[in-house]
């Protein structure tokens, strides 16, 4: 699979109820499909070699060198606690842009398979709902309902958030 860049837009999109509308790069994991906003999204490309790093934990697998940076690499899969599997012709690296505390962070994400990219309206996006005391989802911007089918709308900021993450911020020699 070959890389592909995304055009970027110029206006980031509103967050908040009625402001959640806009474009989504949908993927799936497993039977899953989730969304993620297109403006944090840097490229899409295919599986390639990752260098791992001791003492990280199992969803970080590594760091790839994307054109000189360093860029830590994540299995989404295994992020949200989903059984690992391995990697097919489909399977792909999404680089995002991420914020984390004060800092732009870049970060690859494993994921099984890029579906499409859609724009949704505000309409099309219910609030989380509530799954009981002790269950936090603050990584979930909503779920949109799409030909019958749900979508699960991930704020990466907080899908990503994470100390683990703070130290691949190099570039390589």
């Amino acid at each position: 699979m070959q890389a592909s860049t995304l055009p970027q837009a110029s206006v980031a999109m509103p967050a908040g109820p009625g402001g959640r509308g806009g474009k989504y790069l949908i993927f799936h994991l497993g039977a899953e499909e989730f969304g993620t906003e297109v403006l944090k999204v840097r490229e899409i490309m295919g599986m390639q070699d990752i260098t791992t790093i001791p003492q990280v934990p199992a969803y970080v697998k590594g760091v790839i060198n994307l054109r000189g940076k360093v860029v830590p690499v994540i299995d989404l899969r295994l992020k949200f606690a989903m059984e690992a599997q391995e990697c097919t012709p489909r399977t792909c690296i999404i680089v995002m842009r991420t914020r984390q505390a004060e800092e732009e962070l870049t970060v690859g994400m494993i994921v099984d398979g890029v579906v499409e990219v859609l724009n949704l309206a505000a309409s099309d996006i219910e609030d989380t709902p509530d799954f009981g005391p002790g269950v936090d989802t603050p990584y979930l911007i909503g779920m949109a309902k799409i030909k019958g089918r749900v979508k699960i709308l991930l704020d990466i900021d907080q899908v990503l958030a994470s100390d683990e993450m703070g130290g691949f911020t190099g570039t390589l020699p």
